[in-house]
């Protein structure tokens, strides 16, 4: 990958982003490996953070690197429900989503997901959707009868995913799969983001929101955090509630065969560029 000269680095690099020099260190780093990427939260509202996630997936993408991205839709979804006069409701930070609601999540995420793969061409970085509707690679269960059409990812059909990659294209996952009946589910974002790094063994799972990472005590960001330090600050409530199945399934992954789970806030400026291209990079990352 150090088949990049210095001028052609500058050219698809962004002004405020990583340094030319520190990118150089970084190109060998991730050769040839999976960077899974969910994104969730604002970046999926807000346009112009929006705007600055498509630019870079789409630096990464001409540097040659290999980002898979899940998108969630949580706030999209909302709007629409209430719109439609659906209470949403939530067991343990999971929507609950009947029969009424499951068609309209469908509809959501999957124009969501068009939407991200224009937005990428548009950008020059070709893109290819996977969605349960076209490909589908999340076979499922349901999670459990309360929550309805939620399901686990039981399966993943990787062929899919390798295939899009072989063609320099960016997949573009939707967070639906079927059931053996093909009956479509709901899955909750962090769930297939995290089950789908462990089946490609990803280098890094990028887990972008609102949140500026695992914050102590203090409110001040802990840049990196193992199994004894979470169950720490899980014990002195210093994370708690919706974070703690978030910080439960980075463990899990980071456990099983990928080797940093990290969680960045997307509402910065080019934050998956300074997690992935510099030393000191961006959020906290969390390791078994």
């Amino acid at each position: 990958m150090s088949k990049f000269t210095e001028e052609e680095i500058q050219k698809i690099l962004p002004l405020k982003g990583p340094s030319i020099k520190e990118v150089k260190n970084y190109l060998e780093k991730y050769n040839k490996e999976y960077i899974v990427i969910k994104c969730g939260g604002s970046i999926l509202v807000d346009q112009s953070l929006f705007k600055n996630f498509i630019n870079d997936i789409s630096v990464l993408n001409k540097l040659g690197f290999i980002p898979i991205i899940i998108h969630g839709g949580g706030k999209r979804i909302s709007n629409r429900l209430d719109e439609e006069g659906i209470k949403s409701n939530f067991i343990n930070g999971l929507r609950v989503t009947d029969e009424k609601s499951i068609s309209i999540v469908e509809e959501v995420l999957n124009n969501f997901n068009k939407e991200i793969t224009d937005s990428l061409k548009k950008n020059n970085c070709d893109s290819q959707s996977i969605t349960n509707k076209q490909n589908n690679i999340l076979i499922v269960e349901q999670e459990n009868k309360k929550l309805g059409f939620v399901g686990s990812p039981k399966k993943i059909n990787q062929l899919i995913i390798e295939q899009i990659v072989k063609e320099k294209k960016v997949p573009v996952i939707a967070p639906l799969g079927l059931d053996k009946n093909n009956q479509v589910f709901n899955i909750n974002a962090d769930t297939a983001a995290g089950s789908i790094a462990k089946k490609l063994n990803a280098r890094r799972l990028i887990i972008m929101s609102d949140v500026e990472g695992v914050l102590d005590n203090n409110k001040k960001l802990i840049s990196e955090v193992n199994t004894n330090k979470i169950n720490e600050l899980i014990k002195d409530e210093t994370i708690s509630g919706g974070m703690i199945p978030k910080i439960k399934n980075c463990l899990d992954v980071a456990s099983n065969g990928v080797k940093g789970v990290c969680i960045i806030d997307g509402r910065l400026n080019h934050s998956i560029l300074f997690e992935l291209l510099t030393n000191a990079g961006s959020g906290t990352l969390i390791r078994e």
